[in-house]
Protein backbone atom coordinates (compact mmCIF):
# COMPACT_ATOMS: atom_id res chain seq x y z
CA UNK A 1 0.00 0.00 0.00
CA UNK A 2 1.22 3.48 -0.87
CA UNK A 3 2.20 5.95 1.67
CA UNK A 4 -0.08 8.92 1.59
CA UNK A 5 1.80 12.31 2.82
CA UNK A 6 0.32 14.13 5.14
CA UNK A 7 2.75 16.44 7.02
CA UNK A 8 0.75 19.61 8.50
CA UNK A 9 2.64 21.09 11.37
CA UNK A 10 1.31 23.40 13.91
CA UNK A 11 3.91 25.23 16.08
CA UNK A 12 2.51 25.73 19.41
CA UNK A 13 5.84 27.66 21.06
CA UNK A 14 9.20 29.44 20.08
CA UNK A 15 10.92 30.22 22.91
CA UNK A 16 14.44 30.83 24.18
CA UNK A 17 16.44 28.53 26.97
CA UNK A 18 19.23 29.30 28.53
CA UNK A 19 21.42 28.24 31.81
CA UNK A 20 19.38 28.77 35.23
CA UNK A 21 21.85 30.98 36.69
CA UNK A 22 23.83 34.35 35.93
CA UNK A 23 26.66 33.74 33.86
CA UNK A 24 29.85 36.23 33.15
CA UNK A 25 30.37 36.66 29.51
CA UNK A 26 32.61 34.03 28.03
CA UNK A 27 34.23 33.20 24.71
CA UNK A 28 36.11 30.54 22.86
CA UNK A 29 38.44 30.52 19.68
CA UNK A 30 37.11 28.49 17.10
CA UNK A 31 40.51 25.92 16.49
CA UNK A 32 41.41 24.63 12.83
CA UNK A 33 39.30 21.58 13.25
CA UNK A 34 36.22 24.06 13.90
CA UNK A 35 37.14 26.12 10.73
CA UNK A 36 37.42 23.01 8.24
CA UNK A 37 33.77 22.42 8.31
CA UNK A 38 33.01 25.96 8.79
CA UNK A 39 30.06 26.93 6.38
CA UNK A 40 28.96 23.56 5.73
CA UNK A 41 25.40 22.54 6.14
CA UNK A 42 24.18 21.86 9.82
CA UNK A 43 24.63 18.27 11.20
CA UNK A 44 20.98 17.08 11.81
CA UNK A 45 19.48 14.19 13.99
CA UNK A 46 15.98 13.29 14.61
CA UNK A 47 15.65 11.35 17.68
CA UNK A 48 12.11 9.59 17.96
CA UNK A 49 10.56 8.08 20.78
CA UNK A 50 6.74 6.30 21.52
CA UNK A 51 4.43 7.83 24.07
CA UNK A 52 4.50 6.44 27.72
CA UNK A 53 0.95 7.87 27.47
CA UNK A 54 -1.88 7.94 24.89
CA UNK A 55 -2.79 11.49 26.56
CA UNK A 56 -2.01 14.78 24.49
CA UNK A 57 -1.86 16.32 27.88
CA UNK A 58 0.87 14.83 29.16
CA UNK A 59 3.30 15.75 26.08
CA UNK A 60 2.26 19.86 27.02
CA UNK A 61 1.28 19.07 31.09
CA UNK A 62 4.37 16.70 32.21
CA UNK A 63 6.79 15.94 29.26
CA UNK A 64 7.88 19.78 27.83
CA UNK A 65 8.48 21.19 31.28
CA UNK A 66 10.64 18.56 32.26
CA UNK A 67 12.52 19.00 28.82
CA UNK A 68 12.89 22.46 29.37
CA UNK A 69 13.88 22.09 32.72
CA UNK A 70 16.34 20.07 32.26
CA UNK A 71 18.08 21.59 29.18
CA UNK A 72 18.18 24.78 31.11
CA UNK A 73 20.49 22.91 33.57
CA UNK A 74 22.12 21.19 30.80
CA UNK A 75 23.24 24.45 29.14
CA UNK A 76 24.74 25.23 32.68
CA UNK A 77 27.55 22.29 31.61
CA UNK A 78 27.81 23.00 27.83
CA UNK A 79 27.49 27.02 28.23
CA UNK A 80 29.10 27.63 24.96
CA UNK A 81 26.15 26.02 23.07
CA UNK A 82 24.22 28.92 23.94
CA UNK A 83 25.97 31.03 22.90
CA UNK A 84 26.90 32.33 19.17
CA UNK A 85 29.34 32.14 16.35
CA UNK A 86 30.35 35.75 15.57
CA UNK A 87 33.13 37.51 13.61
CA UNK A 88 33.74 41.65 14.18
CA UNK A 89 35.63 43.37 12.31
CA UNK A 90 38.37 43.69 14.82
CA UNK A 91 39.10 40.04 15.36
CA UNK A 92 41.09 38.11 12.30
CA UNK A 93 38.97 34.94 13.28
CA UNK A 94 35.60 34.10 13.86
CA UNK A 95 35.04 32.92 17.69
CA UNK A 96 32.24 31.46 19.99
CA UNK A 97 30.81 34.26 22.57
CA UNK A 98 28.02 33.47 25.58
CA UNK A 99 26.69 36.64 26.88
CA UNK A 100 24.35 36.45 29.80
CA UNK A 101 20.80 36.45 28.56
CA UNK A 102 21.91 34.19 25.75
CA UNK A 103 19.99 30.53 25.62
CA UNK A 104 19.01 27.77 23.15
CA UNK A 105 16.06 28.30 20.35
CA UNK A 106 13.66 25.10 20.96
CA UNK A 107 10.00 25.54 19.06
CA UNK A 108 6.97 22.74 20.12
CA UNK A 109 5.33 21.25 17.67
CA UNK A 110 2.29 18.80 16.32
CA UNK A 111 2.27 17.12 13.41
CA UNK A 112 -0.65 14.81 11.35
CA UNK A 113 2.15 12.66 9.46
CA UNK A 114 2.29 8.82 10.30
CA UNK A 115 4.87 8.36 13.27
CA UNK A 116 5.69 4.70 12.32
CA UNK A 117 6.64 5.52 9.01
CA UNK A 118 8.71 8.31 9.62
CA UNK A 119 10.42 6.32 11.98
CA UNK A 120 10.75 2.92 10.56
CA UNK A 121 13.37 1.61 7.96
CA UNK A 122 11.73 1.23 4.91
CA UNK A 123 12.04 3.62 2.15
CA UNK A 124 10.98 6.93 2.45
CA UNK A 125 10.95 10.30 0.72
CA UNK A 126 13.67 12.51 2.39
CA UNK A 127 11.74 15.63 2.29
CA UNK A 128 9.17 14.66 4.62
CA UNK A 129 11.57 14.77 7.28
CA UNK A 130 12.18 18.52 6.75
CA UNK A 131 9.61 20.00 9.17
CA UNK A 132 10.77 18.11 12.34
CA UNK A 133 14.37 19.64 11.78
CA UNK A 134 14.98 22.67 13.51
CA UNK A 135 16.32 26.05 11.36
CA UNK A 136 19.41 26.81 12.81
CA UNK A 137 19.40 30.55 12.92
CA UNK A 138 22.42 32.31 10.85
CA UNK A 139 22.57 36.00 9.70
CA UNK A 140 25.69 37.83 7.83
CA UNK A 141 26.38 38.35 11.64
CA UNK A 142 26.29 36.08 13.93
CA UNK A 143 25.19 32.02 13.53
CA UNK A 144 23.42 29.67 16.65
CA UNK A 145 25.39 26.68 17.54
CA UNK A 146 22.18 24.12 18.13
CA UNK A 147 18.81 25.03 17.62
CA UNK A 148 15.98 22.36 19.28
CA UNK A 149 12.52 21.12 18.01
CA UNK A 150 10.36 18.73 19.90
CA UNK A 151 7.37 17.73 18.00
CA UNK A 152 4.34 15.46 19.20
CA UNK A 153 2.33 12.78 16.87
CA UNK A 154 -0.57 12.91 18.43
CA UNK A 155 -1.38 10.02 21.09
CA UNK A 156 1.26 8.06 19.31
CA UNK A 157 5.07 9.88 20.44
CA UNK A 158 7.12 12.54 19.83
CA UNK A 159 10.56 13.84 17.96
CA UNK A 160 13.49 15.14 19.41
CA UNK A 161 14.95 17.29 16.28
CA UNK A 162 18.38 19.11 16.66
CA UNK A 163 20.49 21.15 14.73
CA UNK A 164 23.71 22.15 15.38
CA UNK A 165 26.27 24.19 13.43
CA UNK A 166 29.16 22.55 11.81
CA UNK A 167 32.00 24.65 12.57
CA UNK A 168 31.08 23.78 16.84
CA UNK A 169 30.02 20.47 17.12
CA UNK A 170 31.35 17.12 15.92
CA UNK A 171 29.10 13.52 16.02
CA UNK A 172 30.48 12.56 18.89
CA UNK A 173 30.15 16.05 21.12
CA UNK A 174 26.82 16.73 20.00
CA UNK A 175 25.58 12.92 20.84
CA UNK A 176 27.34 13.52 23.90
CA UNK A 177 25.41 16.52 24.79
CA UNK A 178 22.02 14.71 24.21
CA UNK A 179 22.99 12.42 26.20
CA UNK A 180 23.47 14.57 29.00
CA UNK A 181 20.16 16.55 28.35
CA UNK A 182 18.76 12.91 29.05
CA UNK A 183 20.48 12.12 31.80
CA UNK A 184 19.62 15.29 33.98
CA UNK A 185 15.91 14.78 32.35
CA UNK A 186 15.72 11.27 33.72
CA UNK A 187 17.30 11.46 36.77
CA UNK A 188 14.69 15.09 37.46
CA UNK A 189 15.05 15.40 41.74
CA UNK A 190 16.68 12.06 42.33
CA UNK A 191 19.96 13.75 41.95
CA UNK A 192 21.62 16.89 42.09
CA UNK A 193 21.17 18.57 38.69
CA UNK A 194 25.02 19.77 38.68
CA UNK A 195 25.79 15.82 38.59
CA UNK A 196 26.95 13.97 35.57
CA UNK A 197 28.63 10.71 35.38
CA UNK A 198 31.86 11.25 33.89
CA UNK A 199 32.00 9.99 30.33
CA UNK A 200 29.06 12.86 29.92
CA UNK A 201 30.84 15.70 31.73
CA UNK A 202 32.34 17.91 29.06
CA UNK A 203 35.90 19.02 28.06
CA UNK A 204 35.40 22.75 27.11
CA UNK A 205 38.54 24.70 26.72
CA UNK A 206 39.75 24.63 23.37
CA UNK A 207 43.34 25.96 23.26
CA UNK A 208 44.36 22.47 23.72
CA UNK A 209 44.26 22.64 20.65
CA UNK A 210 47.18 23.69 18.66
CA UNK A 211 47.95 25.22 15.41
CA UNK A 212 52.24 26.27 14.44
CA UNK A 213 51.83 26.13 10.96
CA UNK A 214 48.67 28.48 11.02
CA UNK A 215 45.83 26.05 9.78
CA UNK A 216 43.13 28.13 10.81
CA UNK A 217 43.79 31.21 8.62
CA UNK A 218 44.07 28.92 5.30
CA UNK A 219 41.32 27.08 5.93
CA UNK A 220 39.55 30.99 6.17
CA UNK A 221 40.39 31.99 2.95
CA UNK A 222 39.62 29.44 1.06
CA UNK A 223 36.19 29.58 2.99
CA UNK A 224 36.35 33.42 2.12
CA UNK A 225 36.92 32.47 -1.80
CA UNK A 226 33.81 30.29 -1.26
CA UNK A 227 31.67 33.09 0.05
CA UNK A 228 32.51 35.88 -2.63
CA UNK A 229 31.80 33.14 -5.17
CA UNK A 230 28.36 33.20 -4.24
CA UNK A 231 28.01 36.60 -3.49
CA UNK A 232 28.15 36.90 -0.13
CA UNK A 233 30.99 39.44 1.97
CA UNK A 234 33.58 37.80 3.59
CA UNK A 235 32.77 37.36 7.01
CA UNK A 236 29.21 36.61 6.57
CA UNK A 237 28.41 33.89 8.72
CA UNK A 238 25.78 32.60 6.57
CA UNK A 239 26.18 29.05 5.50
CA UNK A 240 26.74 28.35 1.82
CA UNK A 241 23.71 27.46 -0.12
CA UNK A 242 22.94 23.43 -0.83
CA UNK A 243 24.63 22.54 -4.31
CA UNK A 244 21.96 20.61 -4.69
CA UNK A 245 18.57 21.73 -6.41
CA UNK A 246 15.22 21.41 -4.23
CA UNK A 247 14.32 19.87 -7.53
CA UNK A 248 16.52 16.82 -6.67
CA UNK A 249 15.53 16.60 -3.03
CA UNK A 250 12.47 16.05 -3.61
CA UNK A 251 14.00 13.00 -5.83
CA UNK A 252 16.16 11.77 -2.71
CA UNK A 253 15.18 8.89 -0.39
CA UNK A 254 16.48 7.51 2.59
CA UNK A 255 16.36 4.13 4.44
CA UNK A 256 17.35 2.30 6.68
CA UNK A 257 19.78 -1.31 6.52
CA UNK A 258 20.25 -3.93 9.37
CA UNK A 259 23.70 -5.75 10.05
CA UNK A 260 23.58 -8.25 12.41
CA UNK A 261 26.28 -9.93 14.06
CA UNK A 262 25.88 -13.05 12.25
CA UNK A 263 26.16 -11.19 9.08
CA UNK A 264 29.09 -9.29 10.24
CA UNK A 265 30.31 -12.71 11.03
CA UNK A 266 30.06 -13.63 7.57
CA UNK A 267 31.64 -10.67 5.89
CA UNK A 268 34.65 -11.24 7.96
CA UNK A 269 34.85 -14.49 6.54
CA UNK A 270 34.26 -13.90 2.66
CA UNK A 271 36.86 -10.81 3.12
CA UNK A 272 39.43 -13.32 4.52
CA UNK A 273 38.82 -16.36 2.43
CA UNK A 274 39.31 -14.31 -0.55
CA UNK A 275 42.07 -11.74 0.57
CA UNK A 276 45.13 -13.91 -0.45
CA UNK A 277 43.32 -14.45 -4.25
CA UNK A 278 42.90 -10.65 -4.65
CA UNK A 279 45.43 -8.78 -3.05
CA UNK A 280 48.82 -11.64 -3.72
CA UNK A 281 49.50 -11.04 -0.06
CA UNK A 282 48.92 -13.07 3.38
CA UNK A 283 45.62 -12.32 5.06
CA UNK A 284 45.37 -9.54 7.74
CA UNK A 285 45.74 -10.03 11.04
CA UNK A 286 42.97 -7.93 12.18
CA UNK A 287 39.98 -6.19 10.23
CA UNK A 288 38.02 -4.10 12.30
CA UNK A 289 34.35 -4.09 12.27
CA UNK A 290 34.38 -0.61 10.60
CA UNK A 291 36.00 -1.44 7.96
CA UNK A 292 34.66 -4.85 7.42
CA UNK A 293 30.61 -3.24 7.58
CA UNK A 294 31.48 0.21 5.63
CA UNK A 295 33.52 -1.80 3.02
CA UNK A 296 30.72 -4.38 2.49
CA UNK A 297 27.80 -1.20 2.34
CA UNK A 298 30.40 0.99 0.20
CA UNK A 299 30.64 -1.54 -2.28
CA UNK A 300 26.76 -1.89 -2.14
CA UNK A 301 26.77 1.70 -2.93
CA UNK A 302 28.69 1.62 -6.03
CA UNK A 303 27.17 -0.75 -7.40
CA UNK A 304 23.94 1.25 -6.97
CA UNK A 305 25.41 4.22 -8.78
CA UNK A 306 27.21 2.34 -11.83
CA UNK A 307 23.78 0.51 -12.19
CA UNK A 308 22.15 4.03 -12.80
CA UNK A 309 21.61 4.69 -16.95
CA UNK A 310 22.40 8.32 -16.00
CA UNK A 311 25.65 8.01 -14.66
CA UNK A 312 27.25 5.63 -16.68
CA UNK A 313 25.97 8.11 -19.59
CA UNK A 314 27.41 10.86 -18.19
CA UNK A 315 30.44 8.52 -17.33
CA UNK A 316 30.15 9.60 -13.69
CA UNK A 317 31.99 6.26 -12.20
CA UNK A 318 34.74 8.00 -10.31
CA UNK A 319 33.59 7.85 -6.64
CA UNK A 320 35.40 9.34 -3.21
CA UNK A 321 34.11 7.70 -0.35
CA UNK A 322 34.72 9.86 2.78
CA UNK A 323 34.90 9.35 6.15
CA UNK A 324 36.19 10.77 9.40
CA UNK A 325 38.75 9.99 12.01
CA UNK A 326 38.55 11.03 16.28
CA UNK A 327 42.01 12.56 16.47
CA UNK A 328 41.24 13.15 20.30
CA UNK A 329 43.78 10.48 20.99
CA UNK A 330 46.17 11.16 18.52
CA UNK A 331 46.96 14.59 18.89
CA UNK A 332 50.21 15.47 20.88
CA UNK A 333 49.23 15.56 24.00
CA UNK A 334 46.34 13.61 23.09
CA UNK A 335 43.14 15.73 24.24
CA UNK A 336 40.52 15.18 26.78
CA UNK A 337 38.35 12.24 25.06
CA UNK A 338 35.01 14.40 26.37
CA UNK A 339 36.58 17.39 24.31
CA UNK A 340 33.79 18.99 23.17
CA UNK A 341 34.00 20.42 20.02
CA UNK A 342 35.61 19.60 16.31
CA UNK A 343 38.35 17.18 16.59
CA UNK A 344 37.47 15.09 13.46
CA UNK A 345 39.50 14.43 10.10
CA UNK A 346 38.23 13.57 6.79
CA UNK A 347 39.97 10.58 5.14
CA UNK A 348 38.89 9.95 0.99
CA UNK A 349 39.31 7.18 -0.62
CA UNK A 350 39.21 7.33 -4.84
CA UNK A 351 38.08 4.28 -6.57
CA UNK A 352 36.34 3.82 -9.86
CA UNK A 353 33.39 2.13 -9.61
CA UNK A 354 33.66 -0.96 -11.80
CA UNK A 355 36.54 -1.77 -9.62
CA UNK A 356 34.72 -2.87 -6.77
CA UNK A 357 31.23 -3.77 -8.23
CA UNK A 358 32.36 -7.45 -8.85
CA UNK A 359 32.03 -10.69 -5.87
CA UNK A 360 35.31 -9.37 -4.91
CA UNK A 361 34.71 -5.37 -4.54
CA UNK A 362 34.17 -5.68 -0.61
CA UNK A 363 37.70 -7.04 -0.43
CA UNK A 364 39.03 -4.38 -2.55
CA UNK A 365 37.51 -1.70 -0.22
CA UNK A 366 38.30 -3.25 2.89
CA UNK A 367 42.14 -3.01 2.11
CA UNK A 368 41.41 0.89 0.55
CA UNK A 369 39.98 1.76 3.74
CA UNK A 370 42.59 -0.33 5.84
CA UNK A 371 45.32 1.08 4.17
CA UNK A 372 44.21 4.45 3.96
CA UNK A 373 43.40 4.21 8.15
CA UNK A 374 46.93 2.78 8.80
CA UNK A 375 48.61 5.42 6.67
CA UNK A 376 47.09 8.13 8.77
CA UNK A 377 47.56 6.62 12.26
CA UNK A 378 51.48 5.62 11.03
CA UNK A 379 51.81 9.37 10.13
CA UNK A 380 50.51 10.52 13.33
CA UNK A 381 50.66 14.06 11.81
CA UNK A 382 47.57 15.31 11.48
CA UNK A 383 48.74 18.68 10.94
CA UNK A 384 50.60 17.61 7.53
CA UNK A 385 47.36 15.94 6.25
CA UNK A 386 45.44 19.02 7.14
CA UNK A 387 47.77 21.24 5.02
CA UNK A 388 47.65 18.72 1.90
CA UNK A 389 43.69 18.74 2.36
CA UNK A 390 42.70 21.84 0.09
CA UNK A 391 44.58 20.16 -2.75
CA UNK A 392 43.10 17.20 -2.84
CA UNK A 393 39.17 18.82 -2.61
CA UNK A 394 40.04 21.25 -5.77
CA UNK A 395 41.17 17.86 -7.16
CA UNK A 396 38.04 15.96 -6.52
CA UNK A 397 35.69 19.05 -7.34
CA UNK A 398 37.37 19.03 -10.75
CA UNK A 399 37.19 15.89 -11.99
CA UNK A 400 33.32 16.02 -10.93
CA UNK A 401 33.82 13.29 -8.76
CA UNK A 402 30.85 12.10 -6.96
CA UNK A 403 31.15 12.37 -2.90
CA UNK A 404 29.96 9.98 -1.17
CA UNK A 405 29.89 10.31 2.72
CA UNK A 406 30.04 8.24 6.05
CA UNK A 407 28.47 10.37 8.98
CA UNK A 408 28.23 8.44 12.46
CA UNK A 409 29.89 6.19 14.03
CA UNK A 410 28.81 2.47 15.73
CA UNK A 411 30.00 3.34 18.94
CA UNK A 412 28.18 6.78 19.63
CA UNK A 413 25.44 4.49 21.84
CA UNK A 414 22.89 7.11 20.36
CA UNK A 415 19.72 4.10 21.44
CA UNK A 416 21.08 5.27 24.93
CA UNK A 417 19.46 8.80 25.12
CA UNK A 418 16.64 8.29 27.20
CA UNK A 419 15.05 10.98 28.24
CA UNK A 420 12.87 8.76 31.38
CA UNK A 421 10.64 7.66 28.70
CA UNK A 422 12.19 4.39 27.17
CA UNK A 423 14.99 4.70 24.34
CA UNK A 424 14.53 5.91 21.16
CA UNK A 425 12.40 4.18 18.68
CA UNK A 426 14.87 5.25 15.84
CA UNK A 427 17.31 7.84 15.63
CA UNK A 428 18.30 9.43 12.12
CA UNK A 429 20.80 11.78 10.75
CA UNK A 430 18.28 13.90 8.73
CA UNK A 431 20.81 16.27 6.64
CA UNK A 432 18.65 15.67 3.63
CA UNK A 433 20.39 18.40 1.09
CA UNK A 434 23.50 16.13 0.91
CA UNK A 435 22.87 13.57 -1.92
CA UNK A 436 25.17 10.90 -1.35
CA UNK A 437 25.17 10.42 2.40
CA UNK A 438 25.39 7.22 4.49
CA UNK A 439 25.40 7.34 8.24
CA UNK A 440 26.28 5.00 10.89
CA UNK A 441 25.08 3.74 14.16
CA UNK A 442 24.68 0.99 16.55
CA UNK A 443 21.23 -1.13 16.26
CA UNK A 444 18.43 -0.14 19.08
CA UNK A 445 18.74 -3.77 20.49
CA UNK A 446 22.36 -3.53 21.02
CA UNK A 447 23.32 -7.24 20.10
CA UNK A 448 26.46 -5.61 18.30
CA UNK A 449 24.65 -4.77 14.69
CA UNK A 450 25.04 -2.26 13.07
CA UNK A 451 22.78 -0.07 11.08
CA UNK A 452 23.35 2.28 8.06
CA UNK A 453 21.25 5.31 7.02
CA UNK A 454 21.33 5.72 3.12
CA UNK A 455 20.61 8.86 1.73
CA UNK A 456 20.12 8.70 -2.33
CA UNK A 457 18.49 9.72 -5.45
CA UNK A 458 15.22 6.79 -5.52
CA UNK A 459 16.04 4.95 -8.33
CA UNK A 460 20.20 4.71 -6.57
CA UNK A 461 18.03 3.43 -3.33
CA UNK A 462 16.12 0.85 -5.07
CA UNK A 463 19.20 -0.47 -6.72
CA UNK A 464 20.82 -0.48 -3.86
CA UNK A 465 18.50 -1.98 -1.13
CA UNK A 466 18.42 -4.89 -4.31
CA UNK A 467 22.51 -4.77 -4.14
CA UNK A 468 22.40 -5.37 -0.79
CA UNK A 469 19.68 -7.99 -0.51
CA UNK A 470 21.89 -9.61 -2.82
CA UNK A 471 25.02 -9.36 -0.89
CA UNK A 472 23.56 -10.57 2.32
CA UNK A 473 22.10 -13.62 0.78
CA UNK A 474 25.43 -14.24 -0.82
CA UNK A 475 27.59 -14.66 1.96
Amino acid sequence: MEHQSDNTLKIHESCKIGPPCETELSSEPLTFFDVLWFKLHPSERLYFYSFPSHANSFFFDTLIPKLKRSLSLTLDHFLPLAGKVIWPSNSQKPFLLYTPGDGVSLVIAETDADFNYLSGNGAREASELRPLVPSLDTTDSFASVIALQVTLFQNVGFCIGLSSHHAVLDGKSSTMFMKAWAHICRAGTQEPPSLLPEELHPFLDRTVIKDPNGLDIMYLNGWRFMSEAVGSHERSLKLLPSTTSPQCVNQMSLATFELNPNDLEKIKRRVISLWEKVHHEEEPVNLSTFVLASAFVFACTAKAITGNEESRNNNSTDISFGFSVDCRSRLNPQVNPNYVGNCVFPCMINIVAEDIVKEEGMVIMAKKLKSEIRRFLEKRSVLNEAEALIGKWKSMASNRTRGIALGGFYRFGVYKTDFGWGKPVKVEIATVDTNGLVTMAETREGNGGIEFGLLLYKHELDLFASSFRDAISGL
